[in-house]
């Protein structure tokens, strides 16, 4: 196709927006202006959004999840764009993890978001709202993010999901003591599932411990892998099966140094009794 531009998904959120509206769109053999008719805008309103130059509303995104069949993927995309208080990178990782047939993660400092509770999410919330980091609306739609994260895994089949958690991450109190006592117990009762596995990774492991950031790693149904890791100012999604693959190998030699199951159970059961 003459004049076709090539768009990079990698240039900004909403590039990967319009690099997924036009890869729908060519799914259905339409042009940009049959997809503007069908939805209402012009054929330079579907341009400006397929090249990244022009957000998406909540209109234009909820419209293009119902002409093109998605079930409100593109809304949810859409929305991240306007959620600036999480890092770039995320949003595309929590759309794969709904998909994965398989979630690896490292946790340093906090709960992971798929084991909070709401009271916990909402604590961590409202501590970047004081330090004037996110607005309140923000903190709003972080919780619910954690919300929706963990209602979409609720699924059949069911992920396997493996944790480790940098003992920091059970010993940093968070709100009251009413707030981590039901944390612990929303830990006992995830290792007790049967699609999961959850280790802690104790502070003796010392210069052993392959990661000092969070780290996520996706097996998706086609086996190939992604990987999200991030610091406190970005986020970094990788696709490249080769770059995820030695990370996947640290992760099974994290695994394999850190406390078992059962042996992270019983430290959870020590702090619930209140004792060191």
């Amino acid at each position: 196709m003459l004049n076709r531009n090539e768009l990079d998904p990698d240039r900004s959120p909403k590039a990967r927006f319009g690099v997924r509206l036009r890869a729908l769109r060519d799914e259905q053999g339409w042009t940009q202006e049959e997809l503007a008719e069908r939805l209402g805008y012009s054929g330079t309103h579907i341009s400006a959004v397929e090249n990244g130059r022009r957000p998406p509303t909540s209109r234009f995104a909820t419209r293009a999840d119902r002409v093109l069949g998605t079930g409100g993927r593109l809304e949810r995309q859409g929305r991240s764009l306007r959620q600036p208080a999480v890092l770039d990178g995320f949003p595309e990782y929590v759309e794969r993890e709904t998909q994965a047939a398989e979630i690896r993660l490292y946790e340093v400092g906090v709960i992971p978001g798929l084991l909070q509770t709401p009271e916990y999410a909402a604590v961590l919330a409202e501590s970047h709202v004081k330090r004037g980091a996110i607005t309140a609306e923000q903190a709003n739609e972080r919780v619910a993010v954690v919300a929706r994260r963990q209602a979409a895994l609720v699924r059949t089949p069911p992920p396997q999901v493996f944790v480790v958690l940098d003992e920091s991450c059970i010993r940093r109190p968070i709100g009251g003591t009413d707030v981590m006592d039901a944390q612990w117990d929303r830990l006992v009762e995830f290792a007790e599932a049967p699609n999961t596995v959850l280790q802690v990774a104790p502070f003796a492991m010392g210069a052993r411990r392959p990661f000092d950031l969070p780290l996520y790693i996706l097996t998706l149904p086609d086996r190939k892998l992604t990987s999200y890791a991030e610091s406190t100012q970005r986020g970094y999604l990788e696709r490249d099966m080769t770059s995820v693959l030695p990370l996947l190998a640290a992760y099974h030699q994290l695994q394999a140094e850190a406390l078992s199951q059962a042996s992270s159970t019983a430290m959870l059961e020590q702090l619930r009794k209140g004792t060191p």
